[in-house]
């Protein structure tokens, strides 16, 4: 008998549990805006824009106009930057040699936007996806050298999107069959 009821308490926890989960998805997948949505497109826009003037064509004039001032990046294997410190990894290992430039790429299909808003007004964004890395050398196709997950919030100051807060992470080789 205390089998029994025991059984019957830990199948009842089994499925509050589960339960629970699902509503949670539910919500996630609901926070998300819509591929097609104008937030979406616009957000997606300006990751776009970001990494290709600010990181593939080592635009720092953008890069100044576009970071918030009190920037916290954290990348999984080169720590925590502050604006700073992250202008200078940036001019000294992104832009530093051009012969064998470091290029950056959104996977297709990867891009996730939440928005985040305050008094039922839009504020900033959070951008979810995963990119890829590659080396640029001239005369030659671009060599795939990893690949990365990045978490990203932007924040709207008088209308004009502010990268503010930066996660890259569980960056690892190629795996073509993955990514």
């Amino acid at each position: 008998m205390i089998f029994a009821q025991t059984k019957i308490k830990t199948m009842a926890q089994r499925i509050i549990f589960s339960v629970s989960i699902l509503l949670l998805c539910s919500y996630v997948l609901k926070a998300q805006v819509a591929k097609d949505s104008p937030l979406f497109i616009e957000l997606k826009k300006q990751d776009s824009v970001f990494f290709e003037r600010g990181f593939n064509q080592c635009d720092m004039d953008y890069l100044e106009e576009t970071i918030s001032s009190d920037l916290k990046f954290y990348h999984d294997q080169s720590g925590f930057q502050d604006r700073r410190l992250f202008f200078d990894n940036t001019r000294k290992y992104i832009c530093g040699n051009s012969e064998e430039k470091p290029i950056r790429k959104l996977k297709e299909g990867s891009l996730n936007v939440f928005p985040l808003y305050n008094n039922g007004k839009l504020y900033g964004a959070i951008q979810h996806g995963i990119h890829h890395f590659y080396i640029r050398k001239k005369g030659k196709e671009d060599l795939w050298t990893g690949t990365a997950k990045f978490t990203s919030v932007w924040l709207k100051e008088n209308d004009y999107w502010k990268l503010s807060d930066v996660l890259s992470y569980d960056h690892h080789d190629p795996k073509p069959e993955n990514d």
